[in-house]
């Protein structure tokens, strides 16, 4: 998909948001979502995603869901060390195809890093034990 073009409301994230697929929940309050990748490319990947906008990507997007997912990121990401005892954490966001965006509905990557221990590839992972998502996520809620 392009940069451009319309928002398709059949996408997984937004699957997500009205519950016809199951997420492991981080955070959550009126205007963003943040859970568990499923295919995570690393132990506590954790995505942030707008519950209140169709924006595909982040030039779509208006400027209070901006600000609404990356203070959500900052939190996600000062906690997410606390709780899993990592040595940095990236934070990640793609737009359009070409650039690595797989799904077409804004959201954030928080990815927790260790020394010596390689970071998976974008999408290409293998689905993560949903009882070990669970188990990091409630360290994550808890660190927040």
């Amino acid at each position: 998909m392009s940069l451009s073009g319309a928002y398709d409301p059949d996408n997984v994230f937004a699957k997500i948001l009205r519950g016809e697929m199951p997420a492991v929940k981080v955070y959550e309050d009126g205007r963003v979502l943040a859970f568990m990748d499923v295919f995570p490319q690393s132990e506590g990947h954790v995505l942030i995603i707008s519950k209140v906008s169709q924006a595909r990507n982040l030039i779509e997007a208006e400027p209070q869901v901006l600000q609404d997912l990356m203070l959500t990121a900052q939190r996600i990401a000062a906690a997410v060390p606390a709780a899993l005892d990592c040595d940095g954490v990236s934070i990640m966001q793609f737009n359009g195809a070409a650039g690595g965006q797989t799904v077409f509905h804004l959201h954030v990557h928080v990815i927790p890093r260790w020394v010596g221990r390689s970071m998976g590839g974008h999408s290409d992972g293998k689905m993560a034990n949903i009882d070990d998502l669970k188990a990091t996520a409630a360290r994550i809620s808890a660190a927040l």
